[in-house]
């Protein structure tokens, strides 16, 4: 099966269709949002009741606390209230400011507002999200 680099793993993974929008949208973190490699994790793996669960990809703040959950979805699969419900879930372990939800075709963007998640109206920069804490 043919492969992809994942520069935050530092190896070349399977090219699933999923694995394909999480490296398309590790590029768009650096390019679009300007988030430093170094601040980036890519599948994640921590425990929620008792589950392992992994985040596709985690973006963190300078002092290393994670700022943004991004959940990745194979290009056919809906972003709706399922996906957002998943991406919440993690956020009860990771306490994050930020959700990411893309399937490479429509991506959606949250931020914690008195204890609400509410859709971005644009697409914030990393020293923006950093500077929102």
């Amino acid at each position: 099966m043919a492969q992809i680099w994942d520069p935050l793993r530092k190896k070349n993974v399977t090219a699933t269709p999923e694995e394909q929008v999480r490296q398309w949208f590790i590029l768009q973190l650096r390019q679009a949002f300007h988030v430093p490699v170094a601040m980036m994790n890519s599948e994640v793996g921590f425990l929620f009741g008792g589950k392992r669960y992994r985040a596709d990809i985690i973006v963190y703040d300078r002092a290393g606390a994670p700022l943004v959950v991004v959940e990745c979805k194979r290009p056919d699969v809906a972003i709706d209230e399922e996906v957002a419900r998943q991406a919440m879930q993690y956020n009860s372990v990771l306490k994050v400011k930020y959700l990411m939800l893309t399937n490479g075709k429509m991506t959606y963007i949250y931020t914690l507002k008195g204890g609400v998640f509410a859709l971005c109206d644009h697409i914030p920069s990393y020293e923006e999200m950093i500077c929102q804490q």
